[in-house]
């Protein structure tokens, strides 16, 4: 399960990196920095939503504080 996390999360500071280089090379006359900004949010929503689910399902648990 960490290793998915883990990839998710790779994948969205991917999406960031684009979106700025899109953003600097552009200069705002396309819309992939939107598009690239998009997907970043897309999979950060699915990353939420897939660990809540995970959760319910029992398939982690809280480690807490030691």
């Amino acid at each position: 399960m960490k290793i998915v996390v883990a990839i998710a999360f790779i994948l969205i500071l991917g999406s960031l990196a684009s979106a700025l280089i899109f953003l600097m090379r552009d200069k705002g006359k396309s819309n992939r920095t939107v598009q690239a900004l998009t997907w970043r949010v897309g999979l950060s929503v699915a990353l939420f939503l897939m660990i809540l689910i995970l959760y319910k399902l029992g398939y982690i648990q809280p480690t807490g504080l030691h």
